[in-house]
């Protein structure tokens, strides 16, 4: 496996201040991370935030972060915005946001880069992340046109039924670092063609990137109708986070995160009747069939377990084989690890950047020994690469077994747990046996057992694919999971529901006045 040098990460560190520079940013100064209004703070009161670059491990800057009092005007102004947003014609709305995915067509590069630098995801990815974002703009540009409501038949003579749908008020968007303008973009993107206003609650391993975006929220709505409804706020969970869950002002909270975040968001919106969308933990499975087609089931596996350095919600983390093609798909597997490149993300070879701090390298440590104090068994890769400047690991293949407790956990890095079936029925039950309920996919050449996965007897996860690895989900499909991944959908389909509020409606445009279901209520006055 080629893997990043001492020396390659003195070139990469020099190379950050000009990434940086488009953004204004400057290595070893200061920004504010809290803005609304249209504009940054000057000078927020919270601890300041270190940003480091996971290639390195060198400081980046210094991100200014809020205080209860800086987030009580975030959310005040961000509030305010929305009270004027809501007046404005849906298909106007959209105008905005067709805007808005323009400016970032036109700093797709300059935002790529940034988020390899900060992120350590490799420059494909990191194109193909801000790619999703101006595709889910162009979806809810469309979408502005086609909020439709339902008329239905009255059982009342001279009576109309309908039901329509109203934007609902500010959303709170938590988001993760792993996609750290993707997935809020399928929030805010949707939400402010639905009349809503922002308040994002950015990753804090993350700030610079959400710096960046703000910035282009504030260049294009500069002037306009949608002045201000874009508000930032970085911070800790425990102050920003916990402040933001407990603001009777949001009425929907998004949230990108652990299982452990989905069990207080839950909690904390649940005391007050909030709504939330919820995208959490994934322990995603992946089938290959005595009968699959071999060559493409590999490569998913291999970007579905490596991509991102397996730091994706819906990365594979569980594969299940047949046993007839075991151990031959276990010997490609090994030998197309081997050809994976490590190293500088912003290198168009590289294949696998770092992870994304200190502590995701504790992670993956900790969890390969878990693994093997329960009887698993590492047959590739499993090494931290602490030889270098950076959070450098190998990815890791062991042989596990479904009964191990380790397995029914998402451990957040490049670790493949391979297990061995002998039909498609244990197949599905091990895909099934774990709490989390995100993606999944089957590689099979039969129709009868691509058709039994998708039934209501086979996958339970929120996504199921046929011959399609269980990473890279389009935008057009609604995206989320089942039972422990909190039942939230985002993007696509119908998912614009979710930022609206629903009202039905009855006119009556006769003289008389009918009960339904025929009670019978007379006054005289």
């Amino acid at each position: 496996m080629k893997v990043a040098t001492a020396a390659d990460a003195n070139a990469i560190s020099a190379r950050a201040g000009g990434i940086l520079s488009a953004f204004g940013l400057t290595p070893g100064t200061r920004t504010s991370g809290v803005a609304c209004g249209g504009a940054f703070l000057a000078g927020p009161a919270g601890p300041e935030l270190r940003t480091f670059d996971p290639t390195t491990g060198a400081e980046l800057t210094q991100v200014q972060t809020a205080v209860a009092a800086d987030y009580e005007s975030v959310s005040a102004a961000t509030h305010a915005a929305f009270e004027r947003w809501r007046t404005v014609p849906a298909p106007r709305r959209g105008l905005v946001v067709r805007e808005l995915g323009d400016a970032l067509r036109i700093r797709k590069e300059e935002l790529a880069r940034l988020i390899s630098l900060e992120n350590g995801k490799i420059l494909s990815e990191a194109r193909g992340e801000i790619q999703e974002v101006i595709d889910v703009c162009d979806l809810a540009v469309g979408l502005s046109r086609q909020l439709y409501g339902n008329q239905m038949h009255s059982e009342r003579a001279q009576h109309r039924l309908t039901e329509q749908w109203h934007p609902l008020g500010m959303v709170g968007i938590i988001s993760a670092f792993n996609f750290p303008v993707a997935v809020p973009g399928w929030g805010w993107a949707l939400a402010a063609v639905c009349g809503d206003s922002i308040l994002w609650k950015p990753s804090s391993l993350t700030p610079l990137i959400s710096v960046a975006v703000q910035q282009i929220f504030h260049e294009v709505t500069r002037g306009t109708e949608a002045e201000g409804i874009f508000g930032l706020a970085i911070g800790p969970g425990s102050t920003v986070g916990e402040t933001l869950l407990a603001d009777p002002r949001v009425a929907l909270v998004q949230a990108t995160g652990s299982c452990d975040l989905g069990e207080r968001v839950t909690a904390a919106l649940g005391k007050r009747g909030a709504r939330s969308i919820l995208e959490l933990g994934g322990n995603n499975g992946l089938i290959v069939l005595d009968d699959a087609d071999l060559d493409l089931a590999l490569p998913a596996v291999v970007f579905g377990a490596v991509g991102t350095a397996g730091q994706r919600c819906t990365s594979t983390r569980r594969l299940i084989l047949q046993r007839g093609i075991a151990e031959r798909f276990i010997e490609r597997l090994v030998r197309a690890y081997g050809t994976v490149g490590i190293g500088d993300p912003l290198d168009e070879t590289t294949l696998m950047g770092p992870l994304i701090s200190k502590q995701a390298v504790t992670d993956y440590r900790e969890g390969l020994e878990a693994i093997a104090a329960q009887g698993g068994r590492l047959i590739c890769g499993g090494k931290v690469l602490d030889d270098r400047p950076g959070y450098f690991v190998e990815p890791a293949i062991v042989r596990s077994t479904p009964e191990m407790p380790i397995c029914a956990e998402e451990i957040f890095a490049p670790i493949l747990h391979v297990f061995t079936v002998d039909s498609l029925e244990e197949a599905v039950a091990v895909n099934n046996s774990v709490s989390q309920g995100l993606s999944s996919s089957l590689f099979t050449t039969d129709l009868r057992s691509a058709e039994a996965w998708l039934a209501a007897t086979g996958s339970d996860c929120g996504i199921a694919n046929v011959n399609v690895g269980t990473s890279g989900a389009e935008i057009g499909g609604a995206f989320g999971g089942e039972k422990a991944t909190g039942g939230g959908r985002q993007a696509g389909s119908d998912s614009w529901k979710a930022y609206m509020r629903r009202q039905t409606q009855t006119i009556n445009y006769g003289r008389d006045l009918p009960l339904a279901q025929g009670v019978h209520f007379d006054v005289e006055g």
